[in-house]
């Protein structure tokens, strides 16, 4: 099995057509030896402050920058539920790759990078990972491809 992870779900649905996945599960969709699903924008952000130390809780001029050693990050409060999915999927042992299908460049590679490294994706062995540039994909297209 396949996991595609699209970055929103217009993409997903487009994507899902053209390799037929259309059984529709509850955040995704899945069929023909794929599981398509999407990342609803930025489902992790960096941490607050405060988070760091509860001095930070207020700011102040003098605590300025503030340059962790480690940055932290966390599901944003908004989209926790369609984090889960995602994380359940990654976990599911029969997906044997991942392919990366947000929109090409920095933002988009983040957006999946930061859910994967967040829901604790150590897949071994077998597992691959693949780019597609998610923001090309209408059906036409990808049905060249």
């Amino acid at each position: 099995m396949k996991l595609v992870l699209a970055e929103k779900p217009s993409v997903a649905m487009s994507l899902s057509k053209v390799i037929g996945a259309n059984q529709r599960g509850d955040g995704y969709m899945e069929g023909n030896g794929y599981l398509v699903s999407w990342c609803v924008g930025h489902l992790v952000e960096l941490s607050q402050p405060e988070a760091y130390d509860e001095k930070y809780a207020k700011w102040r001029y003098d605590d300025l920058p503030i340059l962790p050693e480690h940055w932290q990050y966390q599901v944003s409060a908004s989209t926790k539920k369609q984090f889960g999915i995602l994380r359940k999927l990654m976990q599911r042992k029969d997906v044997e790759s991942l392919i990366c299908a947000t929109d090409a460049g920095r933002e988009g590679e983040l957006i999946f990078r930061l859910v994967y490294h967040q829901c604790g994706c150590k897949k071994a062995g077998g597992t691959t990972l693949d780019f597609l540039d998610g923001g090309q994909c209408d059906p036409g297209r990808l049905s060249e491809a």
